[in-house]
């Protein structure tokens, strides 16, 4: 679509959906991700504080922005591990549309941060590294970039990652918010979830310089190459996404396609077709007795409880599975080879 195509009142706004969209004017291409029931339905099956419902939430909206950019059907991975009262998130978005999310956390740790009034994004995961894995699957090699969390939000965590592991200038906003009950003000126990990210990508070399990693200790007296100067157009899209409001990228009543015409509509602006996302776990009682039967029989026998069954719950989903100590160990007994003398 151009801006012509775009009018204000364009489409019913549609939850849990990443559009894709390009600035041909500003050489930029980006994605807007909206969720809604997807990132409800996770944070409900953990029912988590909020403070940690409104960092994981932030998280899943980051991995479905950076891993809905996948061109195959593979596995992309957030994961973060940090000194802060949320010790660890982890979200897979299995590429195209199906998204699951975890996270650990301090109780007590996490009390003292709400009381003090600090149970922001930065304070809560503290110093640390956010991982980004992808997996193609299959035969093909696995690729992590890895980056330091020191007391930052994602987004910043985002965009050090892209200045050090991509170089392609990168700009990323995210929001998240509890609905609440227009009636009666009370919490609806709802949460959305949203977010936008624009990179430069010129059709023409030699629009971005390439940065040079930072050198170590500078001996005194030493001249320090001086940072490229950013190009015209790429400042002029950052400006633009630095006026987005939290609850434009939440709003119920806003639709992506509203929402990048509020932002570029001067310069036209391409919108291409979305994908849908829904919260979606890939365990099963199949992959959790596959999984028991791995270990040794000692192993099962010391994960049985006082009558003789082994209990497994999915840390994404909390799905509960139960499994029958010996019909497992016979089971076993039946899938294994017998041996074959030879006369």
């Amino acid at each position: 679509m151009s801006k012509s195509d775009i009018p204000h009142n364009i489409a019913v706004p549609r939850d849990d959906r990443v559009v894709p969209f390009q600035i041909e004017g500003l050489d930029v291409r980006g994605r807007v991700v909206r969720l809604g029931p997807a990132v409800d339905n996770i944070i409900m099956r953990h029912n988590y504080p909020p403070a940690v419902s409104s960092l994981l939430a932030e998280a899943v909206a980051l991995t479905v922005l950076l891993g809905s950019a996948l061109k195959f059907e593979g596995r992309f991975q957030l994961q973060t591990r940090s000194d802060g009262p949320v010790s660890m998130i982890v979200v897979d978005y299995d590429a195209p549309e199906n998204i699951r999310a975890c996270a650990r956390f301090n109780v007590d740790e996490l009390e003292k941060a709400v009381l003090a009034q600090k149970a922001c994004t930065a304070s809560l995961m503290g110093n640390g590294h956010m991982a980004l894995t992808v997996d193609p699957g299959g035969n093909m090699k696995q690729y992590q970039g890895v980056v330091p969390l020191m007391n930052g939000s994602l987004e910043e965590a985002a965009h050090h990652y892209f200045e050090q592991s991509e170089q392609i200038p990168t700009r990323v906003r995210l929001a998240v918010a509890e609905a609440w009950d227009a009636q009666t003000g009370a919490p609806a126990h709802s949460w959305r979830a949203g977010g936008l990210i624009v990179q430069f990508m010129p059709s023409t070399g030699g629009r971005v310089t390439p940065q040079d990693l930072p050198p170590g200790d500078v001996p005194e007296g030493a001249t320090v190459a001086e940072k490229p100067s950013e190009d015209d157009a790429w400042l002029e899209a950052v400006s633009l996404v630095q006026t987005i409001e939290d609850h434009e990228l939440i709003d119920p009543a806003l639709s992506s396609e509203q929402l990048l015409y509020r932002l570029f509509h001067e310069r036209g602006v391409r919108v291409f077709d979305g994908l849908i996302i829904q919260e979606k776990c890939h365990c099963s009682e199949e992959r959790v007795r596959n999984m028991l039967l791995s270990f040794s029989e000692d192993d099962k026998r010391h994960m049985a409880d006082d009558v003789g069954t082994i209990g497994v719950t999915c840390d994404f989903c909390s799905t509960h599975y139960s499994f029958d100590l010996e019909a497992l160990l016979a089971s076993e007994e039946r899938t294994m080879p017998s041996l074959v003398h030879e006369p």
